[in-house]
């Protein structure tokens, strides 16, 4: 079974997705996650300067990166590692979060990574969450859901979640970041980000987490039957 979970960022796919896999016995890919590998691969090398991107550097590099995710039994969750050295918390940084979606936007990128999230799904019943997994990465999903919620309320949470982290960082910025990355992900010229015509649509913005999971198990249960 592959279940597509796409939508607008910080709309709590994520989240959702890891507690769906838990509670249907799934494995769950976080394909954000590999952009943002990606792209802290990318600033490491200092191949990003400002809205500039050294392509022809980062397509050499590409060989070089080997996204890994681990299950930490104690969280419940998989966590994302870049050769093997353990990054969730680099790759959630608003340094990171700022050059993702012009990352996400190089053509060559997404064929790199959405080579490996197909060859995830021939191998076992998956949970995939991102921005094109039900239009492009497996538009033959046996189910698809499409997160939506409010900037301002997306912006609300991103901004709590960072501050219970430490990271120093205003509202305003983040709901900077968020508008910013809706508009790039839905006009970039390589799988913009859009709602398909059989997918579920979720509007997060007054429901809790364990309602959308809730909500979305229904769903699955029924095709299921």
């Amino acid at each position: 079974m592959i279940i597509a979970v796409d939508g607008y960022s910080s709309t709590g796919k994520s989240t959702v997705a890891k507690m769906l896999a838990a509670e249907l016995s799934l494995i769950y890919i976080d394909t954000g996650a590999m952009y943002r590998v990606v792209t802290l691969a990318a600033l490491r090398r200092d191949l990003i300067h400002g809205e500039t991107i050294d392509k022809g550097a980062l397509y050499k590099c590409l060989k070089d990166i080997n996204i890994g995710f681990k299950y930490n039994a104690d969280l419940n969750s998989y966590e994302t590692y870049l050769n093997g050295e353990f990054v969730e918390e680099q790759i959630r940084s608003m340094h990171v979060s700022d050059q993702v979606s012009g990352i996400a936007a190089i053509d060559f990128v997404r064929d790199f990574l959405v080579a490996q999230q197909r060859e995830m799904g021939e191998r076992e019943s998956i949970i995939m969450d991102g921005r094109d997994i039900g239009s492009v990465v497996f538009p033959n999903a046996d189910l698809k859901f499409f997160m939506t919620s409010s900037p301002e309320v997306r912006a609300l949470r991103r901004y709590k979640e960072m501050e219970k982290k430490g990271v120093k960082v205003s509202y305003e910025e983040v709901e900077a970041n968020v508008r910013k990355r809706d508009y790039i992900d839905t006009h970039r010229e390589v799988s913009p980000l859009l709602q398909t015509d059989d997918a579920i649509v979720v509007d997060s913005s007054e429901m809790t987490i364990e309602e959308v999971v809730e909500l979305m198990v229904s769903k699955i249960k029924e095709i299921k039957i």
